[in-house]
C-alpha cells in the first residue's frame, strides 16, 4: 500500500521543491507541469502513511492512497546506463545476466548497480554525477593517498561510498538520517561485491554529530541549509590536507553555502554548475 501527497504550486517554486525534496528517502517526488500555466502539480510518492501526513502538516495539500500500483516505476522513467569519466558505468540493472553483459561490452570500468528504490543518488541526477566525476578526476590525478579515506554523508543509495571503494577507498563510512536510506546503502554495498567491512553505513544526523576521526576524502550531498550549518563540523572531520566536496545546491543558493565554507575556514577549489545545480571541491584554507 502506498501513498500520495500532492499540491498545486506556483512554477517559479519548483527548485525549491525540487530540493526540499530532492534526498526524502522513501518518498518519490513528481513535479507535472501545465502547458500555457504558471502552475505545476507537486506529487509526492510515499511508502507510509506517516510519511504522507508529516508533508501534509508541513506544506498544506492532500493525501491519497494508492492501490495495487508499482509507484517507484510509475514515477521513476527507465534510465540508461551512465558512463562516468573512464571508472564506471552506473546502471539500475539488477539482473546478473545483463550485468556481466554490460561489464563485457564496457571492459576496463567498474560496473555499479544501483536500482531505482526509495533512497536519493542513482547516478543520474546532476548532483550525484559531478560528485563522482570529481571523485574520478582527484583520483586520476594522484590527489588521493592510495588507501585513503573516505566519508559519505547523506549516503542516500551509497553509491559515492561504493565508488570510492572500488578506487580502493578504505576505511570507509556512509550515514544518513533516514534508517531507510541506511538499509538499501548496505543492500546496494552487498550486491556490488562490497565486503562487509568495506562500509560501515550509520543512521546518524549530521547536525548532532561529532567527527571521531578525520577522513581525505568527505562527501555531502544534502540541502544547502544543512550544509551551511554543518561546515564547522565537515572542519574537524576532513583531514588537513583532505578534501570535502559538496552538491544539493541550488544556483540561486550557491552564493550563501559558499559564504558559510569561508567563514568555517574552507577554501573552494573548483565549482562546477549542470543546468541549476552546483557542486563544489573545496579543502581547509592555508591547507
Amino acid at each position: 500500500m502506498m501513498y500520495t501527497w500532492s499540491k498545486l504550486s506556483s512554477s517559479k517554486w519548483r527548485d525549491a521543491w525540487e530540493e526540499r525534496f530532492q534526498t526524502l528517502e522513501d518518498t518519490n517526488l513528481v513535479i507535472t507541469e501545465f502547458p500555457n500555466k504558471t502552475t505545476v502539480r507537486v506529487e509526492l510518492y510515499c511508502k507510509t502513511k506517516k510519511r504522507a501526513e508529516e508533508v501534509k502538516k508541513e506544506f498544506g495539500g492532500t493525501v491519497k492512497k494508492l492501490v495495487n500500483r508499482d509507484w517507484v516505476a510509475m514515477s521513476a522513467p527507465e534510465i540508461p546506463p551512465i558512463k562516468i569519466r573512464e571508472k564506471f558505468l552506473i546502471t539500475t540493472e539488477e539482473n546478473d545476466a545483463e550485468l556481466e553483459k554490460l561489464t563485457a561490452e564496457i571492459p576496463g570500468r567498474a560496473v555499479i548497480s544501483i536500482p531505482a528504490k526509495m533512497a536519493f543518488g542513482t547516478g543520474d541526477h546532476a548532483t550525484t554525477s559531478t560528485c563522482l566525476r570529481f571523485l574520478c578526476d582527484l583520483h586520476a590525478q594522484d590527489d588521493l593517498p592510495e588507501n585513503f579515506s573516505c566519508l559519505d554523508v547523506g549516503c542516500g543509495t551509497g553509491i559515492l561510498a561504493i565508488a570510492a571503494h572500488k578506487l580502493g577507498a578504505k576505511p570507509i563510512a556512509g550515514m544518513d538520517y533516514d534508517p531507510a536510506a541506511v538499509r538499501i546503502s548496505k543492500e546496494n554495498a552487498k550486491n556490488n561485491g562490497v565486503p562487509p567491512r568495506g562500509v560501515k553505513f550509520s543512521e546518524v544526523d549530521v547536525l548532532n554529530w561529532t567527527p571521531d576521526r578525520a577522513y581525505d576524502l568527505v562527501f555531502a550531498n544534502v540541502f544547502s541549509d544543512v550544509l551551511q550549518a554543518a561546515f564547522p563540523t565537515f572542519k574537524k572531520a576532513v583531514a588537513p590536507k583532505g578534501h570535502l566536496i559538496i552538491s544539493g545546491i541550488l544556483e540561486d543558493h550557491w552564493p550563501d553555502t559558499r559564504d558559510a565554507g569561508d567563514e568555517a575556514g574552507f577554501y573552494f577549489r573548483e565549482v562546477r554548475q549542470r543546468g541549476k545545480w552546483v557542486t563544489a571541491l573545496a579543502g581547509h584554507a592555508g591547507g
